[in-house]
């Protein structure tokens, strides 16, 4: 049997999308405009040793598999397409057989993986446990948060400002109208936030995972809030540092290169958390909010937003893929899930809003950023980088359409005994943005 015949056999139902391999075989969909080209002997067996997403993955960033019909910085088309029918299917114990002694046995041994790919916890805890014992098997420390950030926010701002625009914003934009622009949105985003935390002149507003500062510029900016941002990427807090003193907000904004636990001041009269509840950890939960509970005054808001599970009941995770290549340890629950852990912590839960189709809308146009801008992105990483990126926001993109997962924004107070909460945030007119 062909190569092709065989690995669009483990596919549950055959592939959607025309399959060919360099034996000259081809199967699937034939007069599909797209396809999957398997270019070599490592590109198969990087399919065969980790079956899905991941050795497809691996495949592709390698350059041992090429998808045709669409362009690496966007390869939506293709992954609309193939969307649930990555998943093998099990062979029987006789078919599995039959199948290696027609691929050979030099097909099923796991070539190393692509270097763009970060271990897993188990892997680097087996390297580091003679110096950290048995919490080297455990996620979201301190030093390992700082390395899965550093992995994934320190490719190069000047890559990040290709992909993402002038707002330097890495997180779901809210577009006010379905022709909106991407800073249009992203602006709208900022300031929907501020104004759900009824932000006042005067106020104190801590920013947890401030990326590049967006949220703590634009605060300060147009709120004449004092902003305080916290990071663990240090390439985020050079370039927020220096867009702060280019828009002249030194007296107002500070982001700061740190672990959010190290975060001493307290008494903030408001708290955003936009985008990095995912990077903590469920376990982490319990604390994260008890911690950004314990920094507000009486009576402060806290709005929490988070790309989320579609349901609280799977496993938290973001998917292999995901794990390995974009998001080390990241972790996604569902929105009932971070409404729990808050209001286990003390909040009182006021608003929930979910905005996963202004995810999707975008994703898209950071796809199309990185289009525009692929020569100058490849060139300021590589070819992989740029392939693992397309490939991340167009399946990101693909999720968010069919509610595999969503971004929630969770308002909620630190209520007083006397249960009235500060009034600023009352004021927000609670409209829904479903438009797009």
């Amino acid at each position: 049997m062909s190569i092709s015949s065989t690995i669009n056999g483990f596919f549950s139902g055959g592939l959607p999308v025309r399959l060919s391999a360099y034996d000259g075989s081809v199967a699937g969909d034939l007069d599909s405009p797209y396809g999957l080209r398997i270019l070599n002997q490592r590109g198969l067996q990087y399919i065969l040793t980790a079956p899905g997403d991941l050795g497809l993955a691996r495949a592709y960033v390698s350059g041992d598999l090429e998808l045709e019909g669409t362009h690496p910085g966007d390869p939506y088309p293709l992954l609309r397409l193939i969307v649930g029918s990555t998943d093998f299917a099990r062979p029987s114990v006789t078919d599995l057989a039959r199948i290696v002694r027609e691929l050979g046995v030099g097909s099923f041994v796991p070539p190393k993986p692509p270097p763009h790919e970060h271990l897993p916890v188990w892997r680097t805890a087996l390297e580091g446990v003679r110096t950290a014992g048995v919490n080297a098997f455990r996620r979201h420390t301190a030093e390992r948060d700082a390395e899965a950030i550093h992995h994934h926010y320190d490719v190069s701002n000047t890559f990040y400002e290709h992909v993402l625009g002038p707002s330097m914003a890495y997180t779901c934009a809210v577009y006010p109208s379905d022709d909106a622009t991407l800073e249009e949105a992203q602006a709208e985003k900022f300031d929907l936030i501020c104004r759900k935390l009824g932000l006042e002149p005067g106020m104190r507003l801590l920013d947890v995972g401030c990326g590049w500062g967006g949220m703590v510029r634009h605060a300060a900016k147009h709120y004449g809030v004092s902003a305080l941002g916290v990071t663990l990427s240090r390439e985020q807090a050079n370039w927020a540092a220096e867009a702060i003193k280019r828009d002249g907000l030194d007296d107002l904004a500070e982001v700061r290169f740190s672990d959010y636990r190290d975060v001493v001041e307290t008494d903030f009269d408001a708290i955003s958390s936009i985008g990095m509840t995912e990077h903590i950890g469920v376990g982490n939960y319990p604390a994260y909010f008890s911690f950004l509970h314990s920094k507000l005054k009486e009576g402060a808001p806290l709005l929490n937003h988070c790309i989320t599970r579609n349901d609280n009941a799977g496993k938290a995770t973001a998917g292999a893929f995901i794990d390995r290549y974009v998001f080390p340890d990241g972790e996604l629950a569902g929105s009932g899930t971070i409404v729990v852990a808050a209001e286990d912590a003390g909040f009182e839960v006021q608003h929930h809003e979910n905005f996963r189709r202004h995810y999707a809308k975008t994703l898209a146009a950071w796809n199309e950023n990185l289009v525009d801008n692929w020569d100058a992105c490849v060139a300021e990483t590589d070819l992989g980088t740029a392939k693992v990126w397309g490939l991340y926001m167009a399946g990101s993109r693909v999720g968010f359409e069919t509610n595999e997962i969503q971004l929630h924004h969770v308002l909620a107070t630190k209520t007083p005994k006397n249960g009235t909460p500060n009034a600023g945030f009352t004021d927000y007119p609670m409209r829904h943005t479903f438009g797009v």
